[in-house]
């Protein structure tokens, strides 16, 4: 039964696009929400993207599309209001008529404590919405492997999202799709084009559990520095992480998520050289759409991967390799524009609507 608990998805995610002034102070209302993580991308312009949140604070943001550490601009993200925020006149989120596209998740509740496992305990704090399976954890590492991080979600994360902060690291991502049942032992870059990666330096052999995921001893994830780990759990109705396989047709697979989607990221882990690609609801509002973005590009708004958002899930209308190359396999991340939810005893249907 697909029951999902939240009937409002934008309470908890919604995206918003606008058009930036140069204007020393610029608010961006409309969200819908308070968000506590905004990802921000230039449509028009090759500037990076620009991650900030609230654990870390306003005027610092990450760029997913480098390994650089993060970086303290006051003309960026300067606010976190309650229905959107403000930035400022920065080129990469506010440059006088560039247009922009901005995807927000809601957090809320504060958390705080001591790390776990192997090693020297170390604090972390962070933001948690169990509700919406969301939760955004800043820790120190401790070199040590298997160190345990608390997620605070109360279920395993199905997609964690970890960069440090004071060194020059690639992104580090797990997926529960990821290494044919052992996502354990593998891992992407959402700064690259590589396809999966192997060994125990990063997850050490530990997949996630309800309380904590497990890091090995790389620089990437656990050195003696400061990292952001961005925590994501599947919400029946709300929010779906999975695989697909590709079968290079443009009358392509079929992606059962139980919900309308308003977003997608998604990836080919098992062919090289190929981009991560995020979709929405907003920047084109009609199938076929085909407006992408490059988390792991500066580059500008994109056309030509075509993709079909439908009431359950989506449908790839394009062969290309970035998101239907044949016998690839993708994993991905969507979030809800709408709910498929069935009456008490109905069936959800599985197939294309």
């Amino acid at each position: 039964m697909a029951f999902s608990a939240i009937i409002k998805p934008t309470d908890y995610f919604n995206t918003k696009l606008y058009t930036g002034t140069g204007a020393s102070s610029q608010a961006q209302t409309g969200v819908g929400l308070q968000p506590d993580f905004v990802w921000i991308k230039s449509r028009s312009t090759s500037e990076g993207h620009v991650l900030a949140d609230v654990v870390r604070g306003v005027t610092k943001y990450l760029i997913s599309n480098t390994a650089s550490v993060e970086v303290t601009n006051t003309d960026t993200v300067k606010s976190f209001d309650s229905d959107g925020y403000t930035i400022g006149p920065a080129g990469v989120t506010g440059g006088n008529g560039v247009t922009f596209a901005s995807w927000n998740w809601k957090a809320g509740t504060a958390v705080s404590g001591a790390t776990t496992g192997s090693g020297t305990a170390k604090t972390y704090t962070g933001s948690v919405n169990t509700t919406a399976g969301f939760s955004i954890i800043k820790y120190t590492g401790n070199s040590a492997s298997g160190h345990q991080i608390p997620h605070r979600l109360g279920v395993a994360p199905k997609m964690i999202i970890v960069k440090c902060l004071n060194q020059a690291q690639t992104w580090t991502v797990y997926h529960q799709s990821l290494g044919s049942g052992t996502p354990q032992n593998y891992w992407l870059h959402l700064d690259t084009t590589d396809a999966q990666i192997s060994g125990l330096g990063i997850w050490n052999n530990t997949a996630p559990n309800a309380t904590n995921f497990t890091v090995g001893d790389s620089d990437n994830v656990n050195g003696g520095l400061n990292y952001i780990a961005y925590c994501f759990a599947d919400v029946p109705g709300f929010s779906k992480m999975g695989s697909y396989r590709g079968n290079g047709n443009a009358n392509g697979t079929f992606v059962y998520t139980g919900f309308k989607p308003a977003f997608i990221i998604l990836k080919t882990s098992t062919i090289a050289s190929n981009d991560w690609v995020m979709f929405d609801n907003k920047r084109l509002g009609y199938n076929v759409s085909n407006d992408s973005l490059k988390p792991n590009s500066a580059s500008t708004e994109q056309t030509g991967l075509d993709i079909d958002l439908l009431s359950n899930g989506f449908k790839l209308r394009g062969a290309q390799n970035d998101i239907n190359g044949n016998g690839g396999t993708y994993i991905f991340m969507a979030f809800a524009e709408t709910p498929f939810v069935a009456n008490s005893g109905a069936s959800i249907p599985t197939t294309a609507r």
